[in-house]
């Protein structure tokens, strides 16, 4: 049976330090209303005021506590967690280094799954070209049509785990 990968305490705390951590609604270079670490809200969640955290509806308007943004994150992490599993799981090695899977969650995270899926860099990965990896990472840095310096800084901090292991 295959692996399913996870991301590691350091590798959420790397996502953390590139997406931030707030506790109240804010919107995300793209406009897009968004909470805690990355968590981009939902129709459903905007109209009800609601966000189900552990399956507790829980009202976001005045703020969530650090613990609930913590269990937000390891909620949403779980789908791109999946994805990367199946992604690397359908490849022709076995022996990942968590630095590696780490980027890769962090990188899907931020690109969605369904641009992940679809991206050159899940190609590469199914041909193995794994050196080919920090470079396809590097083309994902606009939102909203424009180039984003801070999208530039994340690709460049992903990129340099994968091939390098670094958290920074």
């Amino acid at each position: 049976m295959a692996a399913y990968r996870m991301i590691s305490q350091k590798g959420i705390n790397f996502l953390r330090y590139l997406e931030g951590f707030r506790n109240k609604m804010y919107l995300d270079v793209a406009d897009l209303p968004t909470i805690g670490v990355g968590h981009l809200l939902t129709k459903a969640e905007l109209t009800s005021g609601k966000i189900y955290i552990n399956n507790i509806p829980v009202k976001y308007s005045e703020g969530l506590s650090d613990l609930q943004v913590d269990n937000l994150l390891r909620q949403d992490l779980s789908e791109f967690e999946s994805a990367v599993s199946l992604a690397i799981n359908n490849f022709d090695r076995e022996n990942w280094q968590q630095h590696e899977i780490d980027a890769l969650i962090s990188f899907c995270f931020n690109i969605g799954v369904g641009a992940f899926n679809k991206s050159t860099l899940y190609k590469k990965l199914a041909q193995n070209s794994l050196n080919e990896i920090p470079e396809q990472m590097n083309r994902w840095v606009h939102a909203g049509g424009k180039k984003i310096p801070g999208l530039v800084n994340r690709r460049e901090k992903e990129s340099r785990l994968f091939s390098e292991g670094i958290y920074a």
